[in-house]
């Protein structure tokens, strides 16, 4: 599964913490980020990310993209509900979640849940559902 990860700068951070958490897990997929969370994540865990340009600069607009063309599976999105300066971001990748069924979380409570059923298999009916024509690049 084609995994994107998005977070506010407040939780940047938490961010990092959950893909360490969850390395094994996030290891069998692929990861995704905008460019900031990205390079944290994968400076912490080593794991591989794709990385697309920083949100001041479109990388919510290439995800968002990605989730139109069938390329994404899941977005984690971890964002602070005290910072406005996103949430332009949040509701474009909100919409388009709700508008492709794509399994989103915005908070690391909910992430987890989204992680558990992935490791199960509750996930795989995304590619039965959209089976994807072409593999991920960023």
């Amino acid at each position: 599964m084609n995994i994107a990860l998005m977070s506010h700068d407040r939780k940047k951070e938490l961010m990092v913490q959950f893909c360490i958490a969850y390395c094994g897990i996030l290891s069998k997929h692929t990861l995704c980020a905008t460019n900031t969370t990205g390079r944290l994540v994968a400076e912490a865990t080593g794991l591989p990310v794709n990385l697309f340009l920083s949100h001041t600069h479109g990388g919510s607009q290439q995800i968002g993209a990605r989730i139109a063309y069938n390329e994404i599976d899941m977005v984690l999105f971890f964002s602070d509900p005290q910072s406005t300066d996103l949430e332009a971001d949040l509701n474009y990748i909100t919409r388009l979640c709700d508008q492709y069924n794509i399994p989103f979380a915005t908070n690391v409570a909910t992430a987890e849940m989204l992680i558990h059923g992935l490791e199960r298999g509750d996930l795989d009916w995304r590619d039965i559902i959209n089976p994807k024509t072409k593999p991920f690049t960023a």
